[in-house]
């Protein structure tokens, strides 16, 4: 008996993340960690084990070995089943012409016989690098009813902003009549989430098409939706109306982290209904000694310094005397006596020397220039030296 899933989702998590700037120097951003005790891919991958999707190929490809190691074989999702489950799947030769993945339609394209496989009625197109908490088997059930060949999510953002984002233009019932990346005078304020819903069947058709055409740059949403509409398919739109974030640059990123410290009250990590899952690491409850205010703070590590309105993650140490105000604090990090932090953000495995100063009070360092509007970044495993200072804006991938 030939053993199928009615949908498999495919989730795209081989970008490189270049506005991250130091962050992504070695690993792939979908490993970055937020939240304290999380990393950015653990959302989509709890979304589809909390929807009822067990069968999802994570495609890889810049940085991947930190994300291959943390993905595993899935347990900590319930992914980790002998038919479906969780499978990462890199760009590999074959007989056939194949590459490194050239955009988000081609990194399909390639994986078509891992779809194949599982028979799958629908496929679920996802990105790895969004913040969010959402129920993609209500956005199934639309796509079902509503006989559609292909459904996009999207949300309303403001219209100054919808220049940045693939635009759906929509009739009152939710088709789709036209489908503009990026626009510069947008038409409407839909902004489409990365997120598709395609009736399998015809997505390896137009799969296979773009393959061929050697004009196409292998885009979803360059190539891929804009021939669906004008060959006249079924598409629809499925608004989303909960929490959303793409985290695809510094301030995105920090901002996200801040809004789990009670600013907005619809993303909450605790609702024990749609849990999000994480291979979080073994260790004791932090011991806190310090001052901490506003702040979340993972297991892990000795807080006898101050904390205020930061997130602080697994196995940090902050020395007596020490301050951090307003910073992201990644893992494995130590903040020596005196040193002051404000504004930033810190990757994994650093160490901040004693009477160090990294950024600046928030007020001020959002005065300043630079690519990341002022707050400051310090990439994985580097060594800030005693007494050594680190800028406003700056962003620092190697010793201090």
């Amino acid at each position: 008996m030939l053993r199928k899933k009615e949908c498999v989702a495919m989730l795209l998590a081989g970008g490189q993340g270049s506005r991250l700037y130091a962050l992504t120097s070695n690993i792939a951003k979908p490993a970055v960690s937020f939240g304290s005790k999380y990393r950015i891919i653990d959302f989509p991958l709890s979304n589809c084990i909390n929807s009822g999707i067990d069968t999802v190929g994570v495609l890889t490809q810049y940085q991947p070995l930190v994300l291959n190691e943390y993905v595993g074989n899935g347990q900590p999702w319930d992914l980790d089943r002998t038919f479906g489950g969780v499978h990462i799947l890199s760009p590999y030769e074959a007989k056939t012409d194949t590459s490194w993945y050239k955009g988000t339609a081609n990194a399909i394209y390639q994986n078509i016989r891992f779809m194949k496989m599982y028979d799958p009625e629908y496929v679920l197109i996802l990105s790895g690098d969004h913040i969010y908490k959402m129920d993609y088997d209500k956005m199934l059930s639309a796509h079902k009813a509503a006989g559609a060949d292909c459904t996009i999510a999207c949300m309303q953002v403001p219209m100054k902003e919808a220049s940045r984002f693939g635009i759906l233009n929509t009739n009152p019932d939710g088709t789709i009549y036209e489908f503009e990346e990026k626009p510069k005078q947008p038409k409407s304020d839909l902004a489409s989430m990365g997120i598709y819903v395609f009736t399998a069947s015809k997505l390896f058709k137009y799969l296979e098409e773009d393959d061929k055409d050697p004009n196409s740059e292998k885009d979803f949403g360059k190539n891929i939706l804009p021939k669906m509409l004008a060959a006249g398919e079924k598409m629809y739109s499925y608004r989303f109306e909960g929490y959303w974030k793409d985290v695809g640059t510094i301030s995105s990123l920090w901002e996200a982290n801040m809004d789990l410290l009670g600013v907005t009250p619809n993303f909450e990590l605790a609702d024990k209904d749609r849990v999000i899952h994480s291979r979080s690491p073994l260790a004791p409850p932090a011991y806190v000694e310090g001052e901490v205010i506003n702040s979340i703070v993972a297991t892990g590590g000795e807080i006898e310094g101050k904390v205020v309105n930061s997130v602080v993650g697994t196995n940090c140490t902050i020395e007596k005397g020490a301050e951090v105000v307003d910073c992201v604090l990644m893992g494995n990090i130590t903040v020596k006596a005196g040193a002051k932090l404000n504004y930033a953000i810190i990757d994994e495995d650093v160490v901040i020397g004693e009477n160090a100063v990294i950024g600046a009070e928030k007020a001020e360092a959002e005065k300043v220039e630079s690519k990341t509007s002022g707050i400051t970044v310090l990439g994985r495993g580097i060594t800030v030296s005693k007494n050594g200072k680190v800028p406003a804006g700056e962003i620092v991938d190697k010793n201090v």
